[in-house]
């Protein structure tokens, strides 16, 4: 066994559970009746248990946004070009995306980090050229990656994750840009649930009805051409992921492994998310999740997380946008829980 697996097969970190239940009693002191501020207690609680203090905060955040082509776009499952991938990155950059103004406006700091564009990218400020190859292969026809390729994206997100642990983050939020991703992402899910992919297939960026039905009969023939070798979570990543959604599974799991709260995004974190939990195990109780997609997949996906989504207002732009615009409830979940008064200094008369 080489250093990688050994470190992927190592336990992510123990929640500490006497933070945990430290934050817990506080909570029951503040002058409110118990539960009454629902999810924004249990964000505290659980951030209390991560960061290892019953006092938890959420004042360094950093948003990064896994970028990639994915050679499945052969097969006319996107109503958008690849060169928009390409043409995204350069809008992170000059802040003209939404994740760019979301990140500005909650004093988040914003990374991209190329995985994988078709097309060299020139330098950008905030991007970071990690690019593995021109995209993944048409996972149709072939396995979208070597397993040299997928241990290298997840060896990458690794090495960036160990990186932002000294910078002392309170919480990490991870994103991604690819066209053709919600297609890898169905694919990946639909084979770790056993499921067929036409309940988990959406629009995506947009697709009608038949396009749609289009993109699950195109995932149905590839994890058919596939079905023999898909035959742990790694393999199922080599053969159908994209070179983003490696690193961002890479990047949850050593998240978990260095104690930093994650936050997930929407559907296709949510599946990055869901493999990097069957890559290794317990790396799910270092999340958080900030939105249900209106995406058709996500609901499941949750579920299959025992995942308690903070909001569901019909967001499915991805590239970490759903979970930016819960920082604001997240930040005042800890307020809330760190400012209150309790009954004894409040003066307050307790229940009977």
């Amino acid at each position: 066994m080489n250093e990688f697996e050994q470190w992927l097969e190592s336990a992510p970190m123990e929640i500490d559970y006497l933070a945990h239940l430290a934050a817990q009693q506080r909570q029951q002191q503040l002058t409110k009746p118990a539960g009454s501020l629902g999810q924004l207690e249990d964000i505290a609680l659980s951030l209390a248990g991560m960061q290892g203090t019953p006092n938890p905060k959420v004042e360094k955040i950093q948003i990064t946004v896994f970028a990639a082509d994915h050679g499945i776009c052969a097969e006319g499952i996107s109503a958008f070009p690849q060169a928009v991938t390409v043409e995204m990155v350069r809008n992170f950059s000059r802040g003209g995306a939404a994740i760019s103004v979301l990140a500005k406006e909650t004093q988040a700091n914003l990374d991209v980090l190329n995985m994988g564009t078709i097309a060299e990218i020139e330098e950008l400020s905030g991007v970071y050229d990690y690019r593995i190859a021109a995209g993944t292969d048409n996972f149709l026809k072939q396995p979208a990656m070597t397993l040299e390729q997928c241990l290298q994206a997840l060896a990458i997100s690794r090495q960036y994750v160990e990186q932002l642990k000294h910078n002392q983050i309170d919480l990490f939020i991870g994103g991604e840009m690819g066209i053709g991703n919600t297609t890898s992402a169905t694919a990946i899910a639909s084979a770790l649930l056993d499921i067929n992919p036409i309940e988990l297939t959406g629009a995506g960026t947009g697709l009608n009805k038949i396009e749609i039905q289009h993109k699950a009969a195109i995932i149905h023939q590839a994890l058919n051409h596939h079905h023999s070798e898909l035959t742990s979570p790694l393999a199922i990543l080599q053969h159908l992921g994209g070179f983003e959604i490696a690193a961002l599974a890479g990047a949850y799991i050593s998240c978990a492994k260095v104690a930093i709260p994650v936050l997930v995004d929407g559907f296709i974190s949510s599946v990055a998310a869901l493999m990097a939990e069957y890559l290794c195990p317990g790396t799910k109780n270092w999340f958080l999740y900030s939105h249900q997609s209106s995406e058709l997949g996500h609901q499941i996906i949750l579920k299959h997380l025992a995942a308690k989504p903070l909001l569901h207002i019909g967001m499915r732009l991805g590239e970490a946008s759903g979970a930016a615009v819960t920082i604001p409830l997240i930040k005042l979940s800890c307020a809330l829980h760190n400012s209150m008064a309790t009954f004894a200094e409040a003066a307050v008369s307790d229940k009977a």
